[in-house]
């Protein structure tokens, strides 16, 4: 009984380490490694914007079939829900944690160009939300205009 235990509580912990170190790796590694590529980050989040939107015509197109296919659009369901994480994670872990540096209120014009970056960022993070939430595709478009707006934003100024 007692070994049983033991064995029970090794799983678990080896479990939990797995989960901990699961999360770390998938992440950028919030180091200073200097190691970055802004453009691959938009490169994904375009990609991951494009499942979503592939991903809410498969659920929208095989609802609409007279015997639907619960499986399947549950596994289009799960994918939408998995690209509009991912989306969520480059903002918020390699954007709004990283890339985007504090500037003081006393700066002016850089100040303002910070806050419009986050706001841009919260918008984004709002409309992956609303994506997850529903098949309505004006989320996608919103998502992509956002992200056109961040990337010229981000990329036309020094402040970051």
């Amino acid at each position: 009984m007692k070994n049983t235990t033991q064995n029970k509580l090794i799983v678990a912990a080896c479990l939990a380490v797995l989960a901990v170190s699961a999360t770390v790796l998938y992440s950028h590694c919030q180091i200073p490694c200097g190691i970055y590529d802004d453009n691959a980050r938009f490169d994904m989040i375009a990609e991951n914007i494009t499942t979503i939107e592939k991903s809410m015509d498969q659920i929208n197109e095989l609802s609409a079939q007279k015997k639907p296919s619960l499986n399947q659009i549950v596994r289009w369901v799960q994918n939408k829900e998995k690209h509009a994480d991912d989306t969520s994670h480059i903002i918020t872990y390699y954007f709004m944690a990283q890339r985007l540096k504090p500037v003081a209120k006393d700066t002016g014009a850089a100040y303002k160009v910070y806050i419009r970056k986050l706001t841009l960022l919260h918008e984004m993070l709002v409309n992956c939300m609303k994506a997850k939430q529903t098949t309505d595709l004006a989320h996608v478009e919103k998502l992509r205009g956002l992200l056109a707006e961040f990337k010229t934003a981000y990329f036309s100024s020094e402040i970051k």
